[in-house]
């Protein structure tokens, strides 16, 4: 976390002084403050906010608005209300000034506001309760994670010792020590290898590798990391029970749940290259970090500095260019149009080849996921949200085909139509050269939902 002198609050996130900006969103989200702190009427501006929003393709963000334009008529109930609703405002406006993402996907202050939210509005409506990832997977497919075929008997014991070993977590004095805390986690951790498969989107895969994040990646808020942890120890003996009932899947808000967690503090503040298992993990899912080897406080603390200085020039200096709503520094542009154009024809050609040629080989396709996940990265840096989103959920389609079971061939009822993501691979290119031209890239919606539909349907299981 980092920790300007001349900030009032730290932030989670660094600024981003190259992304894009929604000028329209942030005036608009000023002149709501405004309004709000006056009693006047902020419901204008807020729409003008979300119409922003959701043109530059920022999920995330226009999620927020939304929210808060559904609670800020409640403002004039009580003091207490009142201070909620102006410190969501002032915050997100801050967050979206900082044009970064990531931050408006996983920061854990701004769900943190985000719930607040959706609890004055509960006072009011029977709504659903809200979770991490409704902010943090905002518009993402998420593929199906799988549950292995165990034998009764070894699955009885390996839950048993889960259990029972779970129940003393829950149950661990206040004052226990570290090492004895360690030990119990050790144990819980060596049952969920046990009931890990092959399958990349086995689930005890994704769950071994969230809990053992949390914990060692807890040096922000270790108390926050562990009880999340504790959290998911305690949901996932739920999921135990339902591989004992012989279920193929887990429970898809499960997953969600547990994915952002795992993403969280990778997305807010990079990975290193002892990350390595767990960055796989998330690209199997379709979701990217940065690489992060600035890890100290007095790197950090320069880094932020020259971010600053950098954002200062670019804003006087440097042109721009604008892009419907927004508006990108002209090098950043520049550079960005140059390594996805060559990227994006590789995707293209590859899947030609492979429509061509009735098949598509693991190799082809993980390069193809690699690709796209690559220029999914550079457009969330530049602030394109929709050619972001549909970067992400291109690389995760070829992943899955990657991954599919050796029983899936092409041409198999359970194999996965490549023909798909070549089509929204052409999307995509439409797109960049929308941007080439200075036009805002359009949201490639039909893309998007054959894309999810092609994610989302479970693979076959042999039990």
């Amino acid at each position: 976390m980092t920790s300007r002198p001349d900030l009032p609050v730290p932030i989670e996130a660094l600024p981003n002084p190259r992304g894009g900006s929604v000028r329209l969103a942030e005036m608009a989200l000023a002149d709501a403050l405004h309004a709000f702190q006056r009693q006047g009427e902020t419901a204008p501006a807020l729409r003008r906010a979300i119409a922003a929003l959701n043109s530059a393709g920022w999920l995330p963000a226009q999620r927020f608005a939304e929210a808060l334009a559904l609670v800020a008529p409640l403002g004039d109930e009580s003091e207490g209300t009142r201070q909620r609703v102006e410190s969501a405002l002032s915050v997100f406006g801050a967050a979206v000034e900082r044009h970064n993402l990531r931050e408006l996907s996983c920061s854990t202050e701004l769900f943190d506001h985000y719930r607040g939210l959706h609890a004055l509005l509960a006072a009011h409506t029977r709504i659903a309760p809200v979770s991490y990832d409704d902010l943090a997977l905002a518009g993402r497919a998420i593929a199906p994670a799988t549950l292995r075929g165990i034998a009764p008997d070894r699955l009885a014991r390996v839950r048993a010792h889960y259990e029972q070993t779970l129940l003393g977590l829950l149950r661990a004095p206040a004052g226990q020590t570290q090492a004895e805390a360690d030990e119990t986690f050790a144990r819980l951790d060596a049952c969920l290898a046990d009931l890990a498969g092959s399958d990349p989107y086995d689930f005890w895969r994704l769950a071994s590798s969230t809990v053992r994040a949390l914990r060692s990646r807890g040096d922000a808020s270790p108390a926050s990391s562990h009880a999340d942890a504790k959290r998911l120890y305690a949901r996932f003996n739920l999921v135990l029970a339902d591989q004992a009932h012989a279920s193929s899947f887990a429970p898809r808000s499960l997953v969600r749940a547990t994915l952002a967690l795992l993403w969280r503090d990778f997305a807010l503040y990079g990975a290193t290259p002892e990350d390595a298992e767990h960055v796989d993990v998330l690209r199997d899912y379709g979701l990217t970090v940065t690489w992060h080897v600035a890890a100290t406080p007095a790197s950090e603390a320069a880094w932020e500095q020259s971010a600053a200085q950098a954002s200062e020039e670019g804003t006087r200096d440097a042109f721009t260019r604008d892009l419907g709503v927004l508006r990108v520094n002209a090098a950043a542009y520049e550079d960005f149009l140059q390594s996805a154009e060559a990227a994006i024809e590789g995707l293209v050609e590859r899947g030609s080849q492979a429509s061509e040629a009735g098949a598509v080989d693991a190799a082809t396709a993980l390069h193809a996921a690699n690709a796209s996940h690559r220029l999914g990265a550079a457009a969330c840096a530049l602030g394109l949200g929709h050619v972001a989103l549909l970067a992400d959920m291109l690389g995760l389609a070829w992943r899955r085909i990657a991954h599919q079971g050796d029983g899936a061939e092409q041409g198999d009822a359970a194999a996965l139509d490549a023909a798909i993501p070549e089509r929204a691979a052409h999307t995509l290119r439409s797109m960049l050269h929308q941007a080439a031209a200075g036009i805002a890239p359009s949201e490639g919606r039909a893309s998007i939902v054959a894309l999810t539909a092609m994610i989302e349907r479970p693979a076959a299981i042999v039990r």
